[in-house]
């Protein structure tokens, strides 16, 4: 009988380790991509997912050529922007800002104006982006476009991040003047995905602004159901929301979330979910994203082995 050495035994144990192992990364990444694929196939509208895991670089994106109207989620490069002025010293975060009853627009989701109907107040820099960040509120976010000179220089300031496939293009105030405007704000979810990347990796801003659009995100009170609604309690989520409301038709443009997740073991997901032009009611709407979320929350816990079926 042939005798082969201890070395080229370990050897050959070693190569068919390594083969078994890549050779089931495919068939366990499909795992999810199908559990996803079964959650977002009966849902009403269109729905576009981006999932990238960030330690690992392992993404998986649904539906990415479609442009998803944002929404309040452009408030993440919104603030951004702001805080990339503030590193370059262009603005401080405790200047104040003087708003006038004028600037608190009614008709419109804004919990400063609901404290302080009257305006004739001072918010500083860093409170105009708590309440348009945490609280969503939609005229602070109208302030920090008109001290950015326009949503031009937004856009601006993401394309040269090197984020192409978003636009904006409205303000708050002109998205309330007609239905069809909000889809000038537009976004595919491998780009809102990029963002979030770039947010996370520190690239764009300093450590401490970094750390500050971080908690405001991880603050925000909008959208309990989405994202965080079937993840454990107390599982930090820095995400930003985006809801339009729905039409005469009972089409709601926009139902959206995106952020970062940490997980248990200190790692992170991030996840995009454009939930639009669906007819199903806001329940249903955010149960998809929950839905999505819970999935990707178990593949990356359980060892990329086991996903969240979702509903029967």
């Amino acid at each position: 009988m042939k005798k082969y050495s201890p070395l080229l035994m370990y050897f050959s144990l070693l190569v068919s380790a390594i083969f078994i192992f890549f050779n089931n990364l495919p068939a366990q990444n499909d795992s999810l991509r199908i559990t996803i694929e079964n959650i977002i196939k009966n849902a009403d509208g269109e729905i576009g997912v981006a999932l990238l895991h960030l330690e690992s670089d392992d993404s998986l994106i649904f539906n990415d050529d479609h442009h998803y109207p944002m929404q309040s989620v452009y408030k993440f490069p919104l603030a951004m922007a702001v805080l990339s002025e503030v590193d370059k010293g262009n603005l401080s975060l405790e200047q104040n800002i003087h708003i006038n009853k004028e600037d608190l627009l009614p008709n419109t989701w804004s919990p400063v104006r609901d404290k302080y109907p009257e305006g004739n107040i001072d918010l500083t820099v860093s409170e105009l982006l708590s309440f348009t960040v945490s609280q969503s509120d939609n005229n602070c976010c109208d302030i920090l476009f008109r001290l950015l000179e326009g949503t031009t220089n937004v856009n601006k300031h993401v394309h040269d991040l090197g984020v192409k496939e978003i636009m904006i293009a409205a303000t708050e105030e002109e998205m309330h003047s007609s239905w069809d405007v909000q889809f000038t704000n537009w976004c595919r979810p491998s780009a809102m995905l990029q963002l979030l990347k770039i947010f996370w990796q520190k690239n764009a801003l300093t450590e401490k602004s970094s750390n500050l659009l971080w908690k405001f995100m991880a603050k925000t009170s909008t959208g309990p159901m989405r994202i965080k609604g079937l993840l454990p309690e107390g599982t930090i989520v820095a995400h930003k929301t985006g809801s339009s409301g729905t039409n005469e038709n009972g089409i709601a443009a926009a139902t959206n979330d995106v952020g970062i997740v940490t997980l248990p073991d200190g790692n992170h997901f991030t996840i995009v979910v454009f939930v639009s032009n669906s007819s199903a009611d806001d329940e249903a709407r955010e149960k998809i994203i929950a839905e999505i979320s819970r999935a990707a929350w178990d593949f990356y816990t359980t060892g990329k082995k086991k996903g969240y079926q979702g509903s029967q």
